[in-house]
């Protein structure tokens, strides 16, 4: 993006849908998921009186998009979802087959170019449900989150995997019934020796199958950071972030890691507010005091003004305010 196409897009500030610092911060103020951060309900199918309203399973995407081309970013799919979060097989046949559904769901990036650092949210259906008795309408829980790129791959690699072995277990028992169908229409006189061969052929299946089968620990897992909160992993970078910058070691890093941080925007609590705050006044630091990061954005100072001005308006932070005195 250019210097120009950078001062048009803060002149606009003011109109945009979505004014928050964090893609985490809009999914908590717009109420993307429940207020304790779990999955929520969406309508998808409507019942004969309502047909003519829109889905609500499409809102989660089009919030994100709208804000990653508020904030200069493209918005493309990354992964496409494989309902590896629903538990019960007639509901992922219900939700595949609805196209409101399957076009609002997956993993989506967010490219932002050499501005700001790229995102990625991932929208997962948990389960559907009969909106109410003697309704026909149906609503699905979506659960929205932001992932790091490794997370991503190893979760959908490993529902992808799991899709797969399904598939094939469908296809097994679909052979196994037909093969007993064929077997009843032959003659009796041949039911003896068809029986013989077919049972020899089954056990020498199940041994190769014995061999080949991968074992259930070598399934790709979710690491233990997909446990952690948003919150604890802020934290995580934050203090990552101030060590290191304050010890004067890995400053290109530290300073992605304090970037990082700040993009999570501000969490629950008190101290949720701290991190946030100080995350931000550590990235205000990097674009105007340390050269090997603050070298790689054409407006640093700039940012680092924007960034600040919000941490003193928003939170009266002192340090914010006296620092941008010193950088007037």
């Amino acid at each position: 993006m250019s210097l120009t196409a950078c001062n048009s897009m803060q002149g606009a500030k003011k109109n945009i849908l979505h004014p928050f610092h964090s893609p985490q911060e809009l999914i908590v103020k717009r109420g993307i998921n429940q207020s304790d951060g779990k999955a929520k309900d969406y309508v998808y199918l409507w019942d004969q009186q309502q047909r003519h309203n829109t889905t609500q399973a499409m809102y989660p995407r089009s919030v994100m998009t709208q804000y990653c081309h508020e904030q200069g970013g493209k918005l493309s799919l990354l992964y496409k979802s494989k309902f590896g979060l629903v538990n019960d097989s007639a509901q992922r046949t219900r939700l595949a087959a609805n196209r409101g559904v399957v076009q609002g769901i997956g993993a989506y990036k967010c490219t932002m170019g050499d501005l700001a650092e790229s995102w990625i949210v991932s929208i997962e259906p948990v389960a559907e449900r009969q909106a109410e008795n003697n309704s026909k309408t149906r609503s699905v829980r979506l659960l929205t989150r932001l992932m790091k790129t490794a997370e991503a791959h190893n979760f959908y690699q490993a529902t992808a995997s799991t899709a797969k072995t399904a598939k094939k277990q469908v296809n097994v028992v679909k052979a196994t019934a037909t093969a007993k169908t064929s077997v009843a229409a032959k003659p009796t006189a041949e039911q003896k020796d068809h029986d013989r061969k077919e049972l020899e052929r089954k056990e020498l299946a199940k041994a190769e199958v014995e061999k080949k089968e991968p074992k259930p620990v070598t399934v790709a897992a979710p690491r233990a950071s997909v446990n952690e909160t948003p919150q604890q992993q802020q934290m995580k970078l934050y203090v990552t972030a101030r060590r290191d910058i304050n010890n004067g070691r890995n400053l290109n890093n530290a300073c992605n890691n304090a970037q990082r941080a700040y993009n999570y925007g501000k969490q629950q609590g008190t101290e949720g507010t701290r991190v946030y705050t100080e995350s931000g006044m550590l990235v205000a630091r990097c674009l105007t005091s340390i050269s090997t990061y603050s070298s790689r954005f054409p407006n640093a100072k700039g940012q680092a003004q924007r960034v600040l001005n919000g941490l003193a308006s928003q939170y009266n932070h002192a340090g914010a305010k006296n620092m941008l005195k010193q950088l007037n």
